[in-house]
């Protein structure tokens, strides 16, 4: 995971989050056909607000997602699209969601900068999750 610095024409940056988020009670629901359109849901909308995907796991009650984003924008406004846009489709497209959550995710998640461990520790903490 090498990240580069970025410019947005008056700001040179390198700013890499990991976030991670879970459904609503932490219920396993993201395997499966739900998974793969999930993916391209959270490609669609990273590549919409122009921010760069970086690494990307689907556990069945959570994910995580390590993200370049533009400093001006702000990693709250992805995350907030990221999960509006999913919650929106994945519960149109998969009735059963709508059954047996509320909404699809808690209000919460959790983000940290990336620029504090070597890019290659995370890269590995994130691919170990995937067998937890």
């Amino acid at each position: 995971m090498a990240v580069a610095l970025r410019s947005n024409g008056n700001v040179v940056f390198r700013c890499a989050f990991r976030v991670v988020w879970c459904p609503k009670y932490r219920r396993c629901v993201l395997g499966g056909r739900v998974e793969e359109r999930l993916k391209d849901l959270i490609c669609e909308v990273v590549e919409d607000k122009g921010a760069w995907l970086v690494e990307l796991e689907v556990m069945p009650d959570h994910v995580h997602l390590v993200v370049e984003v533009d400093p001006q924008f702000g990693v709250h406004r992805l995350v907030k699209a990221v999960k509006g846009r999913s919650s929106r489709v994945l519960r149109e497209e998969f009735p059963h969601l709508k059954s047996r959550l509320p909404t699809l995710w808690t209000n919460s998640y959790f983000v940290a900068t990336v620029g504090g461990a070597p890019p290659a520790a995370v890269e590995r903490y994130v691919e170990q999750q995937k067998g937890r």
